[in-house]
């Protein structure tokens, strides 16, 4: 069997940053719960995007919790929710005992399509307490468009940005373009702190509630004391460690993501049906995953086998909320786009390990099946 292609994993500095960060936190005795790796990683993240605060959470998923209840979300509100992404994005909304309605997406950006979004906010009126936009596989959503919508329908903005932390929209980073921007570092996420995920915005005050909040909500006594509901949602130390090491080749990765979808495009666009995801000229990608759709003979499944046979991995097109049995009952404002693009696309393998021959290896595979 041929060495395995991941379709991204995680991948450490050659430099060990990371490694010296940890053995930092060894050496110290500073392994949990929190320390300074947090902090600086906290302080490293918001200057690297331009936010004025951060905080470091176990999960992106936990980030957007935190945003929702920072927004006062509770039973009876809506959040609108863009359909076409992983299931994190919707979860939180039913942690809070919210109501999750769905926007479909538009071919231009693959994300919350604005023009549906206004229909949305008009339907559900003063209900609609806060909205979530994806920047799906780090293409960025129009974010003027829905940034304008969201004041002059006075809703809270929250960006998940968990796939998109290097993405640039008209030179401002995504997740700063919102009271509160979301990143995760998913082993399988540009850069990784093998799990873990951060909450920024430019409110100070609010980042600093979500803090006490993610420790437990534990008040300033001598004595354990809770006044308020709290969540074990901070960031260790060693994990943050990871994290700092990460954030220094995050340009690096980027730059690799990049020169893969080219090479891809390069190889693959001239075969009958293939598109691959828009880049528009406002959108300066981080390319996390390269992927194509195909309107032709040859479908998605048949590539995904094809690779799988060669030890090679390779994705669907996430399944829209919509569709998903848990949240299909909710409602839902869109066409088919979304519904679409599942159907049609295929994430090929964006490992920034990969080497030309690897490339070459799942160009063939594919090519193979057009013959």
């Amino acid at each position: 069997m041929a060495e395995k292609i991941w379709l991204a994993s995680p991948h450490m500095s050659e430099e060990g940053y990371e490694m010296a960060y940890i053995k930092e936190a060894f050496d110290t005795n500073w392994v949990a719960p929190l320390g300074p790796n947090v902090t600086e990683f906290e302080n490293e993240l918001a200057a690297k995007v331009g936010a004025k605060a951060a905080s470091a959470t176990t999960t992106g998923t936990a980030a957007i919790h935190l945003a929702l209840k920072l927004v006062g979300v509770k039973e009876g509100d809506i959040v609108l929710c863009q359909s076409l992404t992983f299931s994190a994005s919707a979860n939180p909304i039913i942690y809070e005992k919210a109501t999750p309605v769905f926007v479909d997406s538009d071919f231009v950006t693959w994300n919350m399509d604005p023009l549906l979004l206004e229909q949305a906010l008009i339907k559900y009126g003063d209900r609609v307490k806060a909205v979530i936009v994806v920047h799906l596989y780090g293409l960025a959503a129009d974010m003027d468009k829905i940034v304008e919508l969201c004041n002059k329908y006075n809703v809270v903005l929250i960006e998940d940005a968990a796939e998109s932390l290097g993405t640039y929209y008209k030179g401002k980073h995504t997740g700063t373009f919102g009271e509160f921007g979301v990143f995760s570092f998913n082993g399988n996420k540009i850069i990784t702190t093998s799990g873990g995920g951060m909450l920024v915005s430019d409110n100070e005050e609010k980042i600093a509630k979500t803090r006490f909040w993610a420790t437990q909500a534990r008040d300033q006594a001598r004595h354990y004391q809770h006044s308020e509901l709290g969540f074990n949602y901070r960031m260790s130390n060693v994990v943050a460690g990871i994290g700092r090491g990460q954030l220094k080749v995050l340009e690096q990765r980027v730059a690799k993501k990049k020169y893969i979808f080219k090479y891809y495009k390069r190889e693959l666009c001239y075969l009958e049906g293939v598109e691959f995801m828009p880049i528009n000229d406002w959108n300066e990608p981080n390319y996390w995953l390269s992927v194509m759709t195909l309107n032709g003979q040859v479908r998605p499944i048949q590539i995904m086998e094809a690779l799988e046979t060669e030890n090679i991995e390779s994705r669907p097109v996430w399944k829209p909320m919509h569709m998903q049995p848990f949240f299909e009952k909710y409602d839902y404002v869109g066409g088919d786009v979304s519904e679409k693009l599942f159907e049609n696309g295929v994430c090929l393998p964006s490992d920034t390990k990969m080497t030309d021959d690897d490339l070459e290896r799942v160009c063939k595979i594919t090519k193979g099946l057009w013959r």
